[in-house]
């Protein structure tokens, strides 16, 4: 299965295994709650998937490399201890507590969180002299005498012999005992994720072309060479950062992520491409309407491999803009409802302290959830501007000093219309943008089928099929009338709608 279908199977796994009866019990006993085993290539989003599953269930995650560790810091350490036995005084041997288990004694104890997933990363790369109580753990749930509490739940991921020497076969016993999942990599899944992640363009449109290069694992003279989905996500973030610091990446750079000469080789030439079209198509201009004849008549001319990157270019700033706006919008919501819960307390509350106490539960709840490792980039990203925006408020608050609550409150009131008329701003320069870029490829290609491909795309995008949905683009709806069996707007709001409810497992 690939990554997103076993993400759904995981989610409802550990929704099944937290269910209780009306009477309180678990529907599925602890005994038969058969720890989670994913195996499948590195690289490929095993880890990340149980971060987002966290985040989405509201539940704790504490995550291992297991291979890290030892039989002392798995077990625990012995200790001599007196007992009385039919009269007469022995010495037994006791254990610590598992190093592992009392991080998920902290884990609770700090967050408040009383369910989680205890995820093993690496399971089948353990030393001999821990494998047996590794065994025992999946089995039993239990490191020595401690057991794992009720409420958490055992997941653990391995690599197949194939891409590491070190691995440790499970015997029939073990592997009966747990719920194997094997994962394999597909860019088609990925690519919804990276759209979501805000991936460069240039890797987004370089595996459009070369999809086969997505992952890709060797054996050579030189050893195992590989790239993976991590690879590509990693190298994503680096090139980023080094085009807001002004700082070029050649093909050294590149060959320390894709550790596969001859992708490396490939990407970085067509990266370099990239920036060259970037140069001679400035996207800002195309957007703005502000395009040359020029530039016109030489994307007509170009051959498709050029076509399909001067669309990534369109395509990586727009969804880009589309995600700023998602961002005002779920801000602008989160205020309104800010705004409610104050008018309907405002003769109990003071709006500073009210505000107050809000910003500081933001604090703890980020707080929280970096602790237990299950928030997000974007989460983190809505939860600082919500609380940048509440301090901002608090500011005006002691500034203007209104003389009443009712003062105050009109006063907060107003200072929101700065966030809404912000939000109407970015969605109708966003907008104009969509109608500019769709203007433009049509005077260069016509109705060929780039233009389909960028429609399709556009429905494919998380942020931009949302915004399209909320503010609409008529250029979007021509364009796609050949794709749909009624040709009408509300037809085909319904189909992202539908795309959107997939991508969010039916919410």
């Amino acid at each position: 299965m690939n990554i997103k279908r076993a993400k759904e199977e995981i989610q409802n796994t550990v929704r099944a295994y937290l269910s209780k009866d009306e009477l309180g019990a678990w529907r599925i006993p602890p005994v038969r709650q058969r720890p989670l085993l994913l195996m499948g290539p590195p690289g490929i989003g095993k880890t990340q998937i149980m971060e987002q599953i966290a985040v989405e269930l509201g539940i704790g995650l504490v995550s291992y490399t297991i291979t890290h560790h030892t039989r002392q810091s798995a077990l625990g350490l012995p200790f001599i201890r007196e007992e009385t036995f039919g009269g007469q005084v022995h010495s037994v041997t006791e254990y610590t507590m598992s190093e592992i288990l009392a991080s998920v004694y902290r884990t609770m104890e700090e967050t408040g969180v009383r369910e989680g997933i205890l995820f093993l990363d690496e399971i089948n790369c353990i030393s001999e002299t821990l494998a047996p109580m590794m065994l025992q753990f999946l089995q039993c749930k239990t490191f020595g005498n401690q057991r794992l509490p009720e409420g958490w739940i055992i997941a653990a991921a391995g690599n197949p012999p194939e891409y590491n020497k070190s691995v440790r076969e499970f015997d029939v016993v073990t592997l009966d005992r747990v719920k194997r999942m094997d994962i394999t990599a597909d860019y088609g899944v990925w690519k919804e994720y990276a759209q979501a992640r805000g991936i460069h363009g240039a890797i987004l449109s370089y595996l459009d072309l070369r999809k086969e290069n997505f992952y890709a694992v060797e054996r050579t003279a030189d050893g195992l060479q590989f790239v993976t989905a991590r690879g590509w996500e990693d190298l994503s973030e680096l090139l980023l950062s080094y085009e807001a610091l002004g700082i070029p990446a050649d093909r050294e750079v590149v060959g320390e992520y894709l550790q596969l000469p001859r992708i490396a080789r490939d990407f970085a030439e067509y990266l370099a491409l990239y920036d060259q079209y970037r140069k001679v198509y400035h996207v800002d201009d195309i957007l703005a309407g502000q395009w040359s004849s020029l530039m016109v008549r030489e994307l007509s001319a170009a051959p498709f491999d050029q076509r399909l990157s001067i669309l990534g270019l369109l395509l990586s700033r727009l969804r880009e803009e589309c995600r700023k706006v998602w961002e005002l919008d779920a801000l602008a919501d989160t205020l309104h409802a800010d705004l409610a819960a104050l008018k309907g307390q405002l003769s109990a509350v003071q709006p500073d302290a009210f505000l107050d106490e809000k910003a500081n539960a933001l604090r703890q709840d980020l707080s929280r959830r970096r602790s237990a490792g299950s928030g997000d980039r974007q989460w983190e990203r809505l939860v600082l501007a919500h609380l940048g925006r509440l301090e901002e408020l608090l500011h005006r608050l002691k500034e203007a000093a209104p003389a009443d609550s009712a003062a105050a409150f009109e006063l907060l009131k107003a200072d929101f219309q700065a966030d809404v008329a912000l939000r109407a701003n970015a969605a109708a320069q966003v907008g104009g943008h969509l109608e500019q870029a769709f203007a433009f490829l049509e005077a260069a290609l016509g109705e060929g089928q780039e233009l389909v491909i960028f429609a399709t795309e556009l429905t494919a995008g998380t942020h931009t099929s949302w915004f399209i949905q909320h503010f609409g683009c008529e250029a979007y709806f021509r364009h796609n009338k050949s794709l749909l069996f009624n040709d009408t707007q509300q037809a085909l709001l319904s189909e992202i709608a539908q795309v959107r409810r997939e991508d969010t497992g039916g919410a």
